[in-house]
């Protein structure tokens, strides 16, 4: 065995002590027979028997090339990792965007961003993390719809950070679930402009029927649909070769027909019911805001809530109808609103949820 006091038993103490902080700080444990060890120097002779260590070459990926950049580089300029570039030192954090690291035991899924140059275990999971340096005061973190982006003071060090990211583990794996969750929904909600499309109303499937032999758009109703199978068909009088830009305008426009006629029953309904005149309804297609009220009693709604639920769509006409009485978000405004709505938080959770199909 190495002499403690030799070279080759200090060079063995500090690979050692290397490797067991790297460990600790990517949260993973592991026994010493599991570890192979690289080496700042190689000895002059194989490893003494009974050691149980090795000596190795440094392992490729693990390593910045050069003038690749480093897990410390950043748009407003870093420390490199210690180590990063030279043969025998771990660098902790460096990860090839393009190749990102293979699930392992440590993280069973891997959430990665695309600009990731860093990666912490959260959770039982890999999470490579966009970086960069900002002027603040404190670590900051968010999940876009890319993944998690994390800024920090140039004077905290990456150690900190993913202190930091292990402190908020629970609420940023959530988080990126439902990013996951939501980008898959979107995905599917994308439509096909054929015949046999199907289209989200009031919350039920439409099966669209291209059928030259009716004039415009006809919603017929199958009352013996068997469970499961839409019972909602929407004929549309184009021929079966129509482009599909044809049947995308003709089907959006049987839409947005559907909700000024719905808009206005339920407007004048709740109106009643709150107490309130509005003078003017019109339909929106903003793209941030499902409604607005205007003191003068002008109320706009955004037409494609027509593909959602009557409760939900009721809980933005209510809500809007609110704002003729309270033109704020008081207390006072979320009374009004509960007056006629008891349940309206657990509706406003469902609309925040919603996934909009996608017509192209």
């Amino acid at each position: 065995m190495a002499e403690p006091g030799s070279p080759w038993g200090r060079a063995l103490s500090r690979a050692w002590r290397r490797c067991l902080q790297s460990v600790s700080k990517m949260g993973l444990r592991l026994e010493p027979r599991q570890l192979s060890l690289f080496v700042e120097d190689e000895p002059s002779g194989p490893c003494p028997a009974g050691t149980g260590l090795r000596a190795a070459p440094p392992s490729p990926g693990l390593y910045p090339e050069s003038g690749a950049p480093t897990a410390g580089s950043t748009s407003g300029g870093s420390q490199p990792l210690p180590g990063a570039g030279r043969p025998g030192h771990l660098a902790r954090d460096a990860v090839d965007p393009l190749h990102p690291p293979p699930a392992s035991s440590a993280g069973s899924v891997i959430f990665q961003h695309p600009k990731a140059l860093h990666h912490v275990v959260l959770e039982g999971h890999r999470v490579g993390y966009e970086f960069r340096r900002a002027k603040r005061r404190s670590i900051g973190f968010v999940i876009t719809e890319q993944g998690l982006s994390v800024s920090a003071p140039r004077w905290v060090g990456h150690g900190e950070v993913d202190a930091a990211l292990r402190e908020k583990s629970r609420w940023i794996v959530r988080k990126l679930r439902e990013r996951e969750d939501r980008s898959r929904r979107m995905a599917q909600a994308r439509i096909e402009w054929r015949d046999g499309a199907a289209i989200p109303f009031l919350g039920e499937t439409v099966i669209v029927v291209l059928d030259p032999r009716c004039t415009g758009a006809i919603l017929n109703t199958d009352a013996q649909a068997l469970p499961g199978v839409p019972r909602l068909t929407l004929h549309v009088g184009l021929p079966q070769h129509a482009e599909p830009e044809q049947l995308r305008e003709a089907v959006q426009s049987w839409l947005q027909r559907q909700a000024r006629r719905i808009f206005e029953e339920r407007c004048q309904a709740y109106a009643q019911r709150l107490g309130v005149r509005f003078t003017r309804l019109s339909l929106s297609s903003a793209s941030t805001r499902w409604g607005s009220a205007s003191a003068d009693g002008s109320i706009r709604l955004n037409w494609r809530l027509v593909h959602f639920g009557m409760p939900i769509l009721d809980y933005v006409v209510a809500h809007e109808l609110a704002h003729l009485r309270e033109m704020n978000h008081s207390e006072a405004f979320w009374e009004v609103v509960r007056s006629v709505m008891p349940d309206y938080e657990h509706l406003r959770g469902r609309l925040k949820a919603e996934v909009l199909p996608d017509l192209g």
